[in-house]
């Protein structure tokens, strides 16, 4: 029987992601809390671009600005993190007793959402690939990708293999028993790529080209790794080939000035600003629509953490609060004021 799948949230991800399952002929419904957006889809349905050709996904009423009523099998939280909380307490009397909800977010939100409808019944999906919404109902596949799904307690099920057939018309999938060392890689990725990208005010491409940026990367992600290791987390590939253990930086790198460990780690962030140079920063999206940014689920998220096992996170710490000051409109994101930011925090 083809499972039933409620998406919730129609931003850049959500829309991509509801506009494939319509296209392979899944019994898939979308519910967005945005007027603009549910207007737009209702009357001119998905319009995508930048995933082969440009195309328009008739929506045919399956958009909803409420959880219809209903049974679902499976329940995709694409929101943004501040909302996932909320997203699930609003899904959960639609999802059928033996029902999934799939964390789509950015951060560790497995451990909220569990908390709302059970550590059985959430799965963690850590998304490989960049979507936007540069207006309601427009949507670009900003870079390709798959997802990993897995559930907290690492086994294997038929619920799972079933979830990730359906998403192979999104990208690959991969199963993982090892969500922990996924999230906590992906975390270290995000908290660099998001924070930079909104404190910077452009795109990947474009930061990433500056030396300055990529250290600033490198410092970020290896607080990162330093907290995830004070836990036990093994940490995991992103994409199969991002290794973390290895980018982190060594003391010896952090003191010298140039050595053929940081050349490479610098190749590496370059190559991956390459790969993903069109990707825009959805934490910077959502300042600019006056929402709340996700930065407390990301270098917050470290921060915290790492009060716990007193590991030093200073870098990440100050872009946490920089960039609700972005939020709080006391300050502008572009590149000058991030090379400042970096003149302070590089010393």
């Amino acid at each position: 029987m083809a499972l039933r799948i409620l998406v919730v949230g129609c931003g850049g991800l959500g829309g991509i992601v509801t506009a494939h399952l319509i296209e392979t002929g899944h019994d898939v419904t979308a519910v967005t809390s945005n007027p603009a957006i549910l207007d737009a889809l209702n009357a001119r349905g998905f319009q995508i671009r930048g995933d082969g050709l440009a195309r328009t996904v008739p929506a045919s009423g399956r958009v909803h600005d409420s959880v219809p009523e209903g049974s679902f099998d499976c329940v995709l939280l694409a929101t943004q993190p501040p909302q996932v909380e909320e997203a699930a307490r609003m899904a959960l009397p639609a999802l059928a007793p033996n029902g999934t909800m799939v964390c789509f977010q950015n951060g560790l939100c497995e451990t909220r959402v569990a908390r709302i409808a059970g550590e059985e019944r959430t799965l963690g999906g850590v998304v490989a690939w960049g979507a936007a919404m540069p207006e309601p109902g427009k949507y670009d596949r900003t870079a390709a990708g798959g997802f990993t799904l897995g559930r907290m307690d690492g086994r294997a099920d038929a619920r799972l293999e079933e979830i990730g057939r359906a998403l192979e018309s999104i990208g690959p999938v991969e199963i993982t028993s090892n969500l922990r060392g996924k999230r906590w890689s992906k975390l270290a990725i995000n908290c660099a790529i998001s924070t930079l990208g909104t404190l910077g005010g452009s795109r990947l491409g474009a930061l990433m080209k500056h030396r300055f940026v990529r250290r600033l990367a490198l410092e970020i992600m290896t607080e990162t790794v330093h907290v995830a290791r004070s836990y036990g987390v093994k940490l995991e590939k992103v994409s199969g080939t991002v290794d973390l253990d290895w980018i982190a930086l060594t003391e010896d790198e952090r003191r010298a000035s140039g050595s053929s460990g940081l050349v490479a780690k610098h190749a590496l962030l370059l190559a991956v600003g390459f790969r993903y140079r069109r990707m825009r920063s959805s934490m910077l999206s959502a300042i600019e629509r006056g929402r709340s940014p996700a930065v407390d689920f990301l270098n917050g998220e470290v921060v915290d953490h790492a009060r716990a096992h007193a590991v030093p996170t200073p870098v990440n710490a100050r872009l946490r609060d920089e960039v609700w000051r972005l939020a709080r409109r006391e300050e502008t994101p572009s590149l000058p004021f991030l090379r400042t930011l970096a003149s302070e925090l590089l010393v």
